[in-house]
């Protein structure tokens, strides 16, 4: 079957090649640059695509077209910018904390680099199997917060201390409500290792087959998830209103890019964490009993599935993002503090005793 074909052969060839002509030590340091070369091709290639993917769906929601000018239907408008920030200048205002100003924005983006080391794109295609690789991912996802801190205490400017201080808090919080909802999953899997969530979908993806409260933890898990990219309707960080740009107001040139591209790989990270731990992952879409249906499903490629998957979950965070006005500071803590964080709590309960009653599919 066509999606069950992984990319096993392939890296195994390339490492066989590789050992035929290097030490084991050049091997290991070849391979290590090739991996690191890759995941910076699909982080710019899947970047440049969900800011021309928001561009048009903000259009979209608008009843307009969006960039249309530069490239066929404006499809090098990105790069068009990119050159832009390019050849900006990068300026550090006076008073500023020169080295955490200039260290903050590669704090950001190597976290947002780092949380990819456990994906599984296809079967095959993962660059470190950990047996913890949830765990892995919202605890070093959650060191980015840091860099953000950094670039709004050190840039000496107090609309970016705020914003800074707010994204603190807004990330601290919505984490707790995002990292419950994917435990009421690891307790019906039983396991943190991201390869054996996406085995124990084979026969159906967790979000129908762990009933209720796997459909609420999903829910939970875009909404706190958008809080945590500090994005529309819950961008208080940055609004623009009240704190120019916040945290990043005093960047600009490459560094104000590196937060740009921090803040689109995060986005692009939650969507593969949520196609991975409720859609499946690489898994197709079957119905039982529908053995021909599942038979052409089947023929989809498994790399197809997944990216099908995150773009669609991409989709969701930029609808949250066009439909929905901005809410106050005390209205977003308000809502993670005495709803979301509550009823997720009652959910992990409730999925526990579905797990321990051996009540899901």
């Amino acid at each position: 079957m066509i999606s069950m074909i992984g990319f096993t052969d392939i890296t195994s060839s390339i490492h066989q090649t590789l050992t035929g002509i290097m030490s084991p030590g050049l091997v290991m340091a070849s391979e290590l640059i090739m991996v690191g070369v890759a995941v910076i091709l699909l982080v710019v290639v899947m970047a440049v695509a969900s800011i021309y993917m928001e561009r048009k769906v903000a259009g979209f929601m608008q009843l307009r077209l969006g960039p249309m000018r530069v490239g066929f239907w404006g499809s090098l408008q990105a790069f068009a910018d990119v050159l832009k920030l390019l050849l900006k200048e990068c300026l550090t205002p006076n008073g500023a904390d020169k080295l955490l100003f200039g260290l903050a924005p590669f704090l950001v983006l190597t976290v947002s680099f780092m949380a990819m080391a456990p994906m599984s794109y296809a079967p095959g295609l993962q660059l470190w199997d950990l047996n913890i690789g949830v765990l892995y991912v919202t605890a070093v996802s959650s060191i980015g917060v840091i860099g953000i801190l950094m670039a709004g205490w050190s840039s000496n400017n107090k609309y970016s201390l705020l914003g800074a201080m707010r994204s603190g808090a807004q990330i601290v919080s919505y984490e707790l409500s995002a990292g419950l909802s994917i435990i009421a999953i690891v307790i019906m899997c039983g396991s943190l290792s991201i390869h054996d969530i996406i085995l124990s979908q084979a026969n159906g993806w967790w979000i129908f087959k762990g009933h209720l409260p796997a459909i609420f933890a999903f829910v939970v898990f875009i909404i706190a998830s958008t809080a945590e990219l500090n994005r529309a309707p819950f961008d208080l960080a940055e609004a623009e209103q009240e704190l120019t740009a916040g945290f990043h107001t005093e960047y600009s040139g490459m560094q104000f890019a590196m937060f740009f591209l921090a803040e689109y790989t995060n986005m692009f990270i939650v969507a593969m964490v949520g196609s991975t731990v409720f859609l499946g992952g690489w898994q197709p879409f079957h119905v039982g009993g529908l053995d021909a249906f599942n038979h052409i499903m089947n023929f989809i490629p498994a790399i197809v599935w997944f990216f099908g998957k995150t773009f669609f979950i991409l989709f969701l965070i930029m609808w949250f993002r066009w439909t929905f006005p901005r809410m106050r500071i005390d209205q977003l803590l308000k809502l993670e503090w005495k709803y979301l964080l509550p009823l997720s709590i009652i959910n992990i309960v409730v999925a526990a005793f579905i797990t321990l009653m051996g009540w899901h599919f």
